[in-house]
């Protein structure tokens, strides 16, 4: 419990084991704020702009891997709730947060600090996470925190209208790419995750990562982030800041989407930076497969003259064993799936 980094924090100076490499790290560099991600309106997916829509979509997927969706139809108050309900997490007395503090891998709900591999990564992240599966529902909220105490009632609804918005692009990037109706369902989007971050105010933000780079091993991530920045896309050889809207959601794209798309969508890299005035919290739901689900590209996608297939089937478990056991590292997580020319 005194490893988070909320517990111990002082503002004043930067732990030697929060420093990274002078190549990972993110320096003082500004990163500008022009080049923003697509902005998507989705209350115009009508009749006659639908097309329109998906194209954008597409489009987005293909050239950044992430976009900002608008007018998306999860309801105002339960992001704001959520959010509350989520910084009031992490502020309350240390002694309510060791209740759901572990170590212990093989716990699904938990809080931790930096990440999985806490013990033996070589420099540490400047967050706290809280974590917990989200499907099924009636059973995982069993474990969820019981404090504060609204903190299941809330995070239960934004969790269902995350997953709708998901399963809502994921249909229109379906028919945009000429799958027939519901292919990235079922099984395939079955999973559902969440991820709380919490960045408290840092001492050197040109020293040290909230998150370093790294792209979602699963199908599509919803992200609530609220009004301070801190999430960077790494796009033609450069950082662009993700500007935070108001009552936004982030979207980015998965491994698994990359591969069933056979290349033709992006799982970009991605990262947090810190600041030093204001701590960032954050939520990612991750929407992905079921372990035993096959992935593989759409067959339907596939010309074995034009476009041949990239990857080799596989079970999900397989990819997630890969992802974790390499750390995060993309290349060495996708290179045993992928088909040799």
């Amino acid at each position: 419990m005194e490893k988070l980094v909320s517990s111990w924090c002082n503002g004043e100076t930067l732990p030697e084991s929060y420093i990274f490499p002078p190549e990972t790290r993110p320096g003082n560099v500004t990163v500008p704020s022009c080049k923003t991600i697509p902005v998507i309106d989705l209350s115009k997916v009508e009749a006659k702009n639908r097309n329109h829509i998906i194209q954008q979509i597409l489009k987005a997927s293909e050239e950044f891997g992430f976009f900002q969706v608008v007018n998306h139809g999860i309801p105002e108050n339960v992001m704001k709730e959520s959010m509350d309900v989520f910084k009031e997490f992490f502020q309350m007395p240390e002694e309510e947060k060791a209740k759901f503090y572990s170590e212990d891998p093989k716990k699904a709900s938990r809080l931790l600090t930096s990440s999985v591999n806490y013990d033996w990564e070589k420099v540490h992240l400047w967050r706290d996470n809280l974590r917990h599966p989200c499907y099924p529902l009636e059973e995982c909220i069993k474990h969820w925190p019981e404090k504060p105490t609204r903190y299941r009632e809330v995070v239960a609804k934004c969790s269902i209208e995350s997953k709708k918005l998901a399963l809502r692009i994921l249909e229109l990037i379906s028919e945009g790419l000429g799958l027939e109706s519901g292919y990235l369902g079922n099984k395939l989007s079955e999973a559902l995750g969440i991820a709380v971050n919490h960045y408290p105010p840092c001492p050197d933000p040109s020293l040290t990562l909230g998150i370093s780079k790294h792209c979602d091993p699963n199908l599509i991530t919803i992200l609530h982030q609220e009004d301070v920045s801190g999430l960077q896309v790494y796009k033609d050889g450069e950082w662009i800041g993700v500007e935070p809207l108001p009552n936004a959601i982030v979207v980015n794209i998965g491994n698994q989407l990359q591969i069933i798309s056979n290349n033709k969508l992006k799982s970009a890299e991605h990262r947090v930076v810190t600041n030093s005035t204001v701590a960032r919290t954050s939520a990612a739901f991750f929407i992905g497969p079921s372990d035993d689900c096959v992935i593989a590209p759409a067959k339907s996608l596939i010309d074995h003259a034009c476009n041949p297939p990239l990857f080799r089937a596989f079970e999900y478990k397989e990819f997630a064993h890969a992802y974790f056991s390499n750390m995060g590292n993309n290349e060495l997580a996708l290179e045993p799936f992928k088909l040799k020319a």
